[in-house]
């Protein structure tokens, strides 16, 4: 675990753009108890992530359509929380960063590190704004 004084601007950037921080896994069971969509951010303290994922998480939330909440936990810092929000990504391998989108619990969708480290944070931006539309978008009756 690194010291937390050194994480600090790592968290800040997703909790400043309104993802709300998990460090428990009851509170990242609490979260994806509650019904609709929900995006579980995997944070990281890799370059990927910094040069990335959050910059491309932060502008894919400026899209019209958005999950009804977003979380995140802290992978090597807020481990309990972080191995809670993985058990719901359907035996996928841990990957960190990684983003998930969850209706009612279930996984719909997951970007692995895999397809972060490869693009650039508008790219990812894009993806994640097409699986918004794609998973979030609210339908009627």
């Amino acid at each position: 675990m690194y010291p937390e004084i050194m994480i600090i601007p790592m968290r800040e950037e997703l909790s400043r753009a309104g993802i709300k921080e998990a460090r428990t896994a009851e509170e990242v069971d609490a979260a994806l108890a509650k019904p609709g969509t929900t995006m579980v951010v995997v944070n990281s303290i890799c370059g990927c992530a910094a040069g990335k994922m959050r910059p491309g998480v932060r502008m894919a939330l400026q899209n019209a359509v958005l999950p009804d909440q977003s979380i995140t936990v802290f992978a090597g810092q807020d481990r309990e929380a972080t191995e809670r929000a993985r058990s719901y990504f359907d035996g996928n391998p841990p990957s960190s960063p990684a983003i998930a989108i969850l209706r009612d619990g279930k996984l719909v969708y997951l970007m692995q590190r895999a397809l972060i480290e490869t693009n650039t944070a508008p790219a990812i931006a894009q993806e994640l704004a097409r699986a918004f539309n794609e998973y979030c978008a609210k339908t009627t009756a």
